[in-house]
């Protein structure tokens, strides 16, 4: 190439010595820029360094000593004088010589206020020797079991649930020791009072009780993946520690949450869990028999704008349980049932402040349970979207190392210096199917509920249930049916509470179509044919035996389907309200028993519940079915003298009346039918008949029968409408907050 070419730089190779020298006085600049090692703190580990770094020719970088390998040494020397401490003590304990061993147990004292850094040291000696920890080692162990670990950094939280399931995979005999103190920790008086001095290390975030139960949660479930019979432990502890219905609100919440969690990770607990709940649910729900209508009345001023989330309340800053209903907190604990299976029940309780408590708690314990219900169906019909919940969970803690073998060496220890190994958590089981969940809470409502006569809400657990399918419909009608019709050896008293649960139920439940109201009917219409016709063909009258107990229930839940339902029950399914008032309608052919019952001797009119006669009397006459008021007046005349026990006690029993729970409310608008939604209107009644039949109806009404009613349920307002929405199951109590 020409030397005097433009391209002729890109042929020439620079000298050796520009660049290297170039970079020379870069490297001379850059060194000069940076701080001596003396200008740093000096520390005595490091000493060597600097003297070497003082005696190194001026811009020589000398690096200094890696203390890493120190620090490991150190560490694993401070590892093995905890754990030949830990033998020692162990040695000298079977020797006789306890002071090693109460020294030991010391250190774990949460009075001496130890540090997590050493807390984590003691844990990791202890956990090489778990399967020495015998019987006579319990102080120790229980002393660990009650360390507040929850609040501690993660470090320690993972060394400790780590060594838990290693002592329980060793040493099951302290496994209700454990479980006992994970299900307290479930409750919202806990003992966190005790946790002060050990906020988590390097946290900006308030301790919250969210996350105190997340890892009790997490701890909880890794046992249940390496110890398969712990169900069997757990279920009664977790019974034990349920809130008294006399605790506070927050309590019920609290622990009601962490109940229906534990249900979604372990479901051989759900049936049980749900069982528990409902139970509780119950035992509030009887000693509301006030109508909350004038509850509200007497309590808008004391109406709460907010409630705080008792799982965002930091850990230390809990109100004081001023709301229980019991003085003693022992009392607050205990369960209803005593030892020897007595029931200690109360006397009723008519103070205005208890029932307003009591509703609250009720409304809260359903809306969970609702809720409960609600994310599980969202789950399974969007398996790609999160459940619909109030309450969003927080991230979970890093996984725990799941392990099944008694011992772990040393080198798997975590350590709270070295970063920990990448960790895989055992998958969590399946939760409960819808399916497999309708059917327990079909067992609850055959064990629980239906016995309950004073019950009021808790039975539209069931309701809402029955709503998210056709066949859990179809298939709690079956139970009802079965229940009142055909179990023989079922109490009668049961067996007449079913009748009543099928009319209600049918009558107010949005969902169940045309053909479903049409079959229950006519089953109900056929055993009332049976009953009839054996009556009429004996010499004498049973009106008081107990079969005819179950027939009044019955004809009752037939008198009110019909008031609700007389559009369904037509054969023609075209006609309507504009051929009300008009005869020659054609019902089905299971009705045709009905006029006849009614004109029998076994009178139906006069025994069961009056509001409903009365408005079966007005439907009746309204749409040409049958015509009541002769009748209704000859009963007037004569003293009641028939009729049995049973249907005096179940005349007002409606399970499905108007739902008057404010926030549980929600669930069941949209399937719920109203009585303002299937009420004939009073002006397309004959003008002409319309004065003598409301005479008449006024003064039936006026005297009445001698039956305890709901003060709504009057019917001096003439209005169909207003009298049957109105209705109540359980008469008002005498006296609200010593008034009568």
């Amino acid at each position: 190439m020409d030397p005097h070419s433009t391209l002729s730089q890109f042929n020439s190779r620079p000298p050796k010595a520009g660049p290297a020298a170039q970079k020379h006085k870069y490297m001379e600049s850059q060194q000069q820029a940076k701080p001596s090692l003396d200008s740093f703190p000096k520390k005595s580990s490091a000493g060597s360094a600097r003297k070497a770094a003082a005696s190194a020719p001026s811009g020589v970088m000398r690096r200094p000593i890696a203390t890493n390998s120190r620090i490991k040494q150190d560490d694993q020397y401070r590892k093995d004088m905890h754990l030949a401490f830990v033998n020692n003590a162990l040695v000298q304990k079977a020797k006789g010589v306890r002071e090693p061993f109460d020294e030991l147990v010391n250190q774990f004292n949460t009075k001496n206020a130890p540090q997590p850094a050493q807390l984590r040291l003691w844990i990791s000696a202890l956990s090489h020797v778990v399967s020495r920890l015998e019987r006579t080692h319990a102080p120790l162990v229980q002393a660990v079991v009650n360390l507040p670990w929850t609040t501690m950094d993660g470090a320690t939280v993972k060394t400790y649930s780590v060594f838990i399931g290693t002592l329980l995979s060793a040493r099951p005999e302290y496994l209700s020791l454990v479980l006992g103190k994970i299900t307290h920790g479930f409750t919202y008086h806990s003992g966190l009072q005790a946790l002060d001095a050990n906020t988590p290390e390097g946290s900006s975030s308030p301790l919250t009780r969210r996350i105190i139960y997340d890892r009790l949660h997490y701890l909880l479930e890794h046992l249940l993946s390496i110890i398969p019979t712990l169900p069997t432990t757990l279920q009664p502890l977790l019974v034990r520690n349920f809130p008294h219905k006399r605790q506070n609100q927050a309590a019920q919440t609290t622990y009601i949450r962490n109940l229906l969690r534990i249900s979604s990770y372990c479901p051989e607990l759900s049936d049980k869990i749900l069982s528990t709940i409902v139970d509780r649910a119950i035992q509030i729900d009887v000693e509301i028999q006030v109508e909350l209508e004038e509850l509200e009345e007497q309590t808008d001023q004391d109406q709460d704008v907010f409630e705080l989330d008792p799982f965002e309340v930091v850990v230390g800053q809990e109100e004081d349980d001023s709301d229980s209903d019991s003085d003693d907190e022992e009392d607050d604990v205990a369960d209803l049932s005593s030892d020897d299976g007595e029931i200690n029940e109360p006397d009723p309780v008519t103070d205005l402040k208890h029932i307003q408590e009591m509703v609250k708690k009720l409304d809260t314990i359903l809306t969970l349970v609702f809720e409960h219900f609600g994310a599980r169906r969202t789950s399974e019909t969007d398996s790609d979207s999160p459940p619909s919940s109030d309450l969003p969970e927080l991230p979970p803690l890093p996984p725990i190392t799941p392990t099944r073998t008694p011992l772990v060496s040393p080198l798997d220890l975590p350590s709270p210096i070295t970063p920990q190994p990448q960790l895989v958590l055992i998958p969590k089981p399946p939760p409960p199917s819808q399916h497999s969940q309708f059917n327990s809470l079909l067992a609850i409502f055959d064990r629980i509920i239906l016995p309950t006569f004073k019950s009021r809400y808790t039975q539209f657990l069931v309701f809402y249930f029955t709503s998210l399918s056709p066949d859990f419909t179809d298939i709690f009608l079956g139970l009802l049916v079965d229940r009142a019709l055909f179990q023989q050896t079922t109490s009668a008293v049961t067996r007449a509470a079913a009748a009543a649960y099928i009319g209600s139920f049918v009558s107010r439940a949005g969902f169940v179509d045309r053909d479903g109201a049409r079959r229950v009917v006519g089953v109900l219409c056929e055993f009332m044919r049976a009953h009839l016709e054996v009556v009429e063909g004996s010499a004498i009258t049973t009106t008081t035996s107990i079969q005819s107990g179950v027939f009044y229930a019955v004809a009752q839940a037939i008198f009110l389907m019909f008031c609700f339902r007389w559009r369904d029950l037509l054969e023609d399914e075209e006609e309507g309200d504009e051929l009300v008032s008009k005869p020659g309608k054609k019902w089905i052919p299971e009705l045709a028993i009905v006029p006849r019952t009614v004109q029998s001797v076994l009178n139906p009119l006069k025994v069961c519940s009056p509001n409903v006669v009365h408005q079966f009397a007005r439907v009746a006459q309204a749409t040409g079915f049958v015509y009541c008021y002769t009748i209704l007046e000859a009963n007037k005349r004569l003293a009641l003298t028939t009729g049995s026990a049973i249907s005096a006690e179940l005349n007002t029993f409606f399970p499905f009346d108007p739902y008057k729970l404010a926030k549980s409310g929600a669930f069941i608008q949209g399937i719920y039918r109203e009585w303002s939604q299937v009420a004939i209107d009073d002006d397309d009644e004959d003008e002409d008949d319309s004065d003598d039949e409301a005479d008449a109806e006024d003064r039936y009404s006026s005297e009445g029968l001698d039956i305890p009613i709901s003060r709504s349920m009057t019917m001096d307002d003439g209005g169909l409408g207003a009298s049957m929405g109105a209705m109540s199951i359980s008469p008002v109590r005498p006296m609200i907050a010593g008034k009568p």
